[in-house]
Protein backbone atom coordinates (compact mmCIF):
# COMPACT_ATOMS: atom_id res chain seq x y z
CA UNK A 1 0.00 0.00 0.00
CA UNK A 2 1.49 3.60 -0.94
CA UNK A 3 1.09 6.36 1.55
CA UNK A 4 -1.40 9.10 0.60
CA UNK A 5 -0.16 11.94 -0.89
CA UNK A 6 0.80 14.78 0.70
CA UNK A 7 -1.38 17.70 1.35
CA UNK A 8 0.37 20.62 -0.14
CA UNK A 9 -1.15 23.95 -0.55
CA UNK A 10 0.72 27.11 -2.72
CA UNK A 11 -0.50 30.48 -1.12
CA UNK A 12 0.24 34.04 -2.25
CA UNK A 13 2.87 35.28 0.39
CA UNK A 14 0.88 38.83 1.97
CA UNK A 15 2.92 41.47 3.99
CA UNK A 16 1.96 39.43 7.34
CA UNK A 17 4.10 36.74 5.97
CA UNK A 18 7.67 38.94 5.46
CA UNK A 19 9.31 37.11 8.79
CA UNK A 20 8.82 33.91 7.16
CA UNK A 21 9.96 35.15 3.80
CA UNK A 22 12.81 36.39 5.21
CA UNK A 23 13.61 33.12 7.30
CA UNK A 24 13.41 31.16 4.02
CA UNK A 25 15.86 33.70 2.73
CA UNK A 26 18.25 32.62 5.11
CA UNK A 27 17.88 28.95 5.02
CA UNK A 28 18.37 29.05 1.25
CA UNK A 29 21.55 31.19 1.84
CA UNK A 30 22.47 28.68 4.21
CA UNK A 31 22.19 25.89 2.03
CA UNK A 32 24.10 27.60 -1.18
CA UNK A 33 26.94 28.53 1.09
CA UNK A 34 26.08 32.17 0.54
CA UNK A 35 24.64 33.24 4.06
CA UNK A 36 27.64 36.20 4.00
CA UNK A 37 25.89 37.75 1.34
CA UNK A 38 22.24 38.08 2.67
CA UNK A 39 21.82 42.16 3.41
CA UNK A 40 18.08 42.25 3.08
CA UNK A 41 15.86 43.24 6.05
CA UNK A 42 12.05 42.53 7.15
CA UNK A 43 11.56 46.08 5.91
CA UNK A 44 13.21 45.49 2.35
CA UNK A 45 11.26 42.44 1.71
CA UNK A 46 8.14 44.32 3.10
CA UNK A 47 8.80 47.09 0.83
CA UNK A 48 9.76 45.31 -2.51
CA UNK A 49 7.12 42.45 -2.42
CA UNK A 50 4.08 44.52 -1.19
CA UNK A 51 5.26 48.15 -1.26
CA UNK A 52 3.47 50.33 -3.76
CA UNK A 53 5.97 48.95 -6.69
CA UNK A 54 6.57 45.48 -5.62
CA UNK A 55 9.09 44.27 -7.50
CA UNK A 56 8.62 39.97 -7.29
CA UNK A 57 5.83 37.97 -6.43
CA UNK A 58 6.48 35.14 -3.18
CA UNK A 59 4.24 32.08 -2.97
CA UNK A 60 4.70 29.93 0.08
CA UNK A 61 4.45 25.59 0.18
CA UNK A 62 2.34 24.19 3.32
CA UNK A 63 2.61 20.80 4.07
CA UNK A 64 -0.42 19.60 6.37
CA UNK A 65 -0.18 22.93 7.57
CA UNK A 66 3.50 23.52 8.26
CA UNK A 67 6.07 25.88 5.81
CA UNK A 68 7.92 24.18 3.63
CA UNK A 69 9.28 25.82 0.88
CA UNK A 70 8.79 29.24 -0.74
CA UNK A 71 9.38 30.60 -4.72
CA UNK A 72 9.99 34.23 -5.99
CA UNK A 73 9.53 35.54 -8.92
CA UNK A 74 9.09 38.43 -11.34
CA UNK A 75 8.40 39.77 -14.65
CA UNK A 76 10.80 40.92 -17.33
CA UNK A 77 10.14 41.14 -21.40
CA UNK A 78 11.76 39.11 -24.25
CA UNK A 79 12.49 41.59 -27.63
CA UNK A 80 12.73 38.12 -29.69
CA UNK A 81 9.42 36.90 -28.07
CA UNK A 82 7.63 39.70 -28.05
CA UNK A 83 6.11 38.86 -24.83
CA UNK A 84 7.10 38.78 -21.08
CA UNK A 85 8.68 36.52 -19.32
CA UNK A 86 8.94 34.63 -15.71
CA UNK A 87 12.11 34.88 -14.13
CA UNK A 88 12.27 32.55 -11.17
CA UNK A 89 14.41 34.13 -8.47
CA UNK A 90 14.21 31.91 -5.63
CA UNK A 91 12.62 28.29 -4.87
CA UNK A 92 13.25 26.69 -1.80
CA UNK A 93 11.95 23.48 0.16
CA UNK A 94 13.06 23.02 3.60
CA UNK A 95 16.06 20.18 3.76
CA UNK A 96 13.36 18.17 5.85
CA UNK A 97 10.50 18.60 3.22
CA UNK A 98 12.76 17.57 0.41
CA UNK A 99 11.82 14.43 -2.17
CA UNK A 100 7.98 14.98 -0.61
CA UNK A 101 6.74 16.58 -3.76
CA UNK A 102 6.46 20.49 -2.34
CA UNK A 103 9.34 21.40 -5.11
CA UNK A 104 7.31 20.06 -7.42
CA UNK A 105 4.38 21.42 -6.54
CA UNK A 106 5.81 25.06 -6.28
CA UNK A 107 7.37 24.55 -9.47
CA UNK A 108 4.53 23.95 -11.41
CA UNK A 109 2.55 26.87 -9.56
CA UNK A 110 5.13 29.31 -11.11
CA UNK A 111 4.99 27.11 -14.30
CA UNK A 112 1.14 27.80 -14.50
CA UNK A 113 1.24 31.09 -14.02
CA UNK A 114 3.80 32.02 -16.22
CA UNK A 115 1.52 29.85 -18.95
CA UNK A 116 -1.72 32.01 -17.71
CA UNK A 117 -0.48 34.85 -18.53
CA UNK A 118 0.90 34.33 -21.52
CA UNK A 119 4.89 34.27 -21.15
CA UNK A 120 6.75 33.34 -23.80
CA UNK A 121 9.48 31.91 -21.09
CA UNK A 122 10.53 31.21 -17.84
CA UNK A 123 13.90 31.21 -16.55
CA UNK A 124 16.11 30.81 -13.64
CA UNK A 125 19.87 29.80 -12.82
CA UNK A 126 21.08 26.97 -10.79
CA UNK A 127 24.20 27.02 -8.98
CA UNK A 128 26.87 24.62 -10.67
CA UNK A 129 27.22 22.22 -7.86
CA UNK A 130 23.83 22.35 -7.12
CA UNK A 131 23.21 18.76 -8.82
CA UNK A 132 20.54 18.12 -6.92
CA UNK A 133 19.04 21.02 -8.43
CA UNK A 134 19.85 20.66 -11.63
CA UNK A 135 18.54 16.95 -11.74
CA UNK A 136 15.22 18.10 -10.39
CA UNK A 137 14.73 20.97 -13.27
CA UNK A 138 16.02 18.31 -16.03
CA UNK A 139 13.08 16.24 -14.71
CA UNK A 140 10.80 18.91 -15.77
CA UNK A 141 12.38 19.20 -19.61
CA UNK A 142 14.38 22.37 -18.44
CA UNK A 143 17.02 23.64 -20.95
CA UNK A 144 20.67 24.93 -19.94
CA UNK A 145 21.25 27.71 -21.52
CA UNK A 146 25.31 26.80 -21.58
CA UNK A 147 25.94 29.47 -24.02
CA UNK A 148 24.60 32.39 -22.11
CA UNK A 149 27.07 33.62 -19.08
CA UNK A 150 25.71 35.44 -16.32
CA UNK A 151 27.39 38.78 -15.98
CA UNK A 152 26.81 41.01 -13.08
CA UNK A 153 27.23 44.76 -11.49
CA UNK A 154 26.34 45.07 -7.91
CA UNK A 155 25.64 48.27 -6.56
Amino acid sequence: MQPAPAAFRIETATPNDVPLILQFIHELAEYEKLLDRVTTTEDLVRETLFGANPAAHALLAYDNGQPVGFAIYFFNYSTFVGRQGLYLEDLFVRQDARESGAGSALFEHVRTLGAHRGCGRMEWQVLDWNTLAREFYNRRQATWMKDWLLYRITY
